[in-house]
């Protein structure tokens, strides 16, 4: 098993919200896995990206007022700081929306269908017949078949979670412009699966899959593989199909690729051979790391991408189950449904690492987060057991024995340290089967052990006599050579506790120091010992139990204003005007310069107004436009120039910045009244 070229994917999470709890199951049981795989000494390489493209993250961008690029460059750093703040590191993070998905995607398809997997079917689609485009899933919207809720998406219901097609909807509606959609044929790209159903049977059955996933996926295969359409019309933000203008790649084509986009962008950026890892019969280990709720696309769809267009497909495909908070599903109104941000306002990442850790196996189970538990477990094993080890030992070791380790050690101590090590084969197979809980279990009742014998010689208590002096500093020494052993076994799960216990013992921890069970020289100096990790205060999950609502509740609406008399509106000069150029202003977070254009009406009046829209708005996208202006607001001197108007525009504490535009048919200079 040695010189092992590991590389290791995350499921991308989506670029249209942010990381919470739930999400972080998954990434954490990842990066325990893969520095656990660093730390015995391969190359293992870790890499994940935002998943870019889709329907969703159109409407988003629309609904803040922002381009999609904008809004997925937002979210990415976003989630690379979540990631990094909970430990989480990866050695590239990436974008689908990147060029080296573009290449991958384009080519893999290509290959495909030179390959001849993929063929056109014409289907019905709904179309708008007044924007003259076909409808995306989500840009039809109407009342649900089964509860009959209204203003629902073409694809779910948010109420009661069914399923269906926009055609299944009741009145439905365009998204885009309200009117009521056609049926329209439409010719679609599809993936003819069912052409690679006895490799991909194999494959499933091979062992490279957990048995709960293997066997659920064996019932895709009773009634034959469909065809599985991979197309997607615009509006749409993603990559067009090569040759097929205005249809574009289905997101769930390019998001895997995503895997391999990740690790191209790693290679060019470090040298790393690509091929090697990619390329069918590579001696390199691939390994996903996915929820259960996304198997069907990463054992059936990704695996048949890859064999079709010529690459290697996974070693192993691993599945996790979903995260529930006190037994229940994740709520908002309860305070469960936590971000990771409103987490990291309150408590330590190394906590939830820590109890996620103690919590999650081999298997696909849904595992809990019991708040009360979650308290109690990480106070009791990792503060009151683990930690507990080094502060009753440290201070003798640094006043008493000028900070000095002896290697020789009372009995039980020497028997408890062998125990420690000989255990050191069983933890690394439980790391590597994933199998974190049984490991946790096994560190702990180590800790145990360490402490029944600090408890029985009682330092604190011998230190007193100068008799004991010898014994005392055997004991002490015993208690922090064990911790090393302890606290490195944990490295993976708690970087950042091992890095300050590091500091402390004045070492570096690998696999191979555990494994061979050597202690400390005679004589090894240790650093003063600083707190490592504190407690967890119920008053601090509470508190992000409190926040989590308040996110959740709804936002109070703007109060109105004071009462003006209809003399002091009379006052206003509210006129349309024509924006003649808009640029941005060198030096302003917020601010673009508009010159606007009066009209005729106003002897062809041009003002100059420095406006508050930079995050809403590219420039380029408002010349030409109408807006409404107070035009006889006294010019105003900022740091930028003088600015001779007010543009009027709308905004709420979530949604965008909108321009208030006139209807068509409005002229510059018009009065609004």
């Amino acid at each position: 098993m040695n010189n092992r070229r590991i590389l290791v994917t995350s499921a991308l999470p989506y670029a249209n919200g942010s990381i919470h709890l739930g999400h972080l199951v998954e990434y954490i049981q990842t990066d325990v896995w893969t520095r656990f795989q660093k730390m015995c000494g391969h190359q293992c390489i870790y890499v994940c990206a935002d998943d870019a493209h889709g329907t969703p993250i159109m409407i988003r961008a629309q609904q803040e007022g922002i381009t999609p690029e904008e809004l997925i460059a937002k979210t990415k750093q976003e989630h690379e700081q979540d990631f990094a703040d909970f430990h989480v590191n990866f050695d590239n993070f990436h974008s689908t929306h990147s060029n080296e998905n573009r290449h991958f995607a384009t080519s893999m398809f290509k290959t495909l269908q030179s390959n001849g997997y993929i063929s056109t079917k014409t289907v019905t689609d709904l179309f708008d017949p007044s924007e003259k485009v076909f409808l995306p899933d989500r840009f039809v919207r109407g009342t649900c078949p089964k509860c009959k809720a209204e203003d629902q998406y073409g694809d779910n219901c948010e109420v009661c979670g069914a399923t269906y097609t926009p055609s299944d909807l009741i009145n439905p509606r365009s998204a885009l412009s309200g009117v009521e959609p056609v049926k329209k044929e439409n010719l679609h790209y599809f993936f003819k699966l069912s052409t690679l159903e006895p490799a991909l049977k194999e494959w499933t059955q091979s062992g490279s899959l957990q048995p709960e996933i293997a066997n659920k996926i064996s019932e895709w295969f009773e009634d034959g593989l469909q065809d599985w359409d991979i197309s997607r019309d615009a509006p749409y933000f993603g990559f067009e199909i090569p040759d097929a203008p205005g249809k574009y790649f289905y997101v769930w084509l390019d998001a895997p690729i995503g895997y391999m986009a990740s690790f191209k962008n790693y290679c060019d950026r470090t040298g790393e051979d690509f091929d090697s890892f990619w390329k069918p019969n590579s001696d390199a280990e691939l390994y996903h790391f996915i929820g259960k709720d996304i198997a069907y696309f990463h054992t059936l769809f990704w695996p048949a991408t890859l064999m079709g267009s010529g690459w290697r497909t996974p070693t192993s495909v691993y599945c996790h189950g979903f995260l529930t908070v006190n037994g229940q599903k994740m709520s908002k109104s309860r305070g469960t449904f936590i971000k990771a941000r409103t987490y990291l306002n309150h408590l330590q990442p190394e906590y939830l690492r820590y109890y996620f850790a103690a919590k999650l196996n081999d298997g696909v189970s849904d595992i809990d987060l019991n708040l009360e538990d979650f308290q109690q477990r990480v106070n009791s094993d990792v503060v009151g057991k683990l930690v507990n080890i080094a502060s009753r030992c440290a201070g003798f070791i640094y006043k008493k024995f000028d900070a000095k380790l002896t290697s020789e050690f009372i009995q039980e101590g020497t028997d408890a340290l062998n125990l420690a090590s000989e255990k050191n084969s069983e933890i690394k197979n439980l790391y590597e089967a994933r199998k974190y809980s049984e490991a946790m279990r096994t560190i702990m009742s180590l800790a145990d052990i360490a402490n029944q014998v600090i408890d029985q010689y009682k330092p604190w208590e011998r230190i007193k006599d100068d008799a004991n002096q010898t014994e005392v500093h055997q004991v002490c020494s015993f208690g922090l050579n064990i911790f090393r052993l302890l606290i490195g076994y944990l490295k993976p799960v708690m970087p950042e506790l091992a890095k300050k216990s590091e500091a402390f013992l004045n070492t570096e921890i690998c696999w191979d120091d555990l494994a061979s069970g050597k202690p400390f020289a005679e004589g090894h100096q240790i650093n003063k010992f600083k707190p490592l990790i504190t407690r967890i205060e119920k008053e601090a999950v509470d508190k992000m139990i409190e926040e989590t609502k308040q996110d959740a509740a709804p936002k109070a609406s703007d109060p109105i204003s004071d009462e003006i008399t209809f003399d002091d509106f009379a006052k206003l000069d509210l006129r349309v005007a024509r924006i003649a150029k808009a640029t941005h202003v060198e030096g302003a977070d917020k601010l673009l310069q508009l010159t606007l254009d009066l009209g005729e009406p106003s002897g062809g009046l041009q003002k100059n107004v420095f406006a508050g829209i930079k995050s809403a708005y590219n420039p380029a996208d408002l010349e030409g436009k109408l807006v409404v202006m107070v035009a006889n607001l006294a010019p105003r001197k900022m740091r930028f120039g003088l600015s001779e108007g007010m543009v009027l525009a709308a905004s709420g504490t979530d949604s965008g910045l909108y321009i208030i535009h006139p209807d068509n048919g409005a002229t510059p200079g018009m009065r609004v009244k």
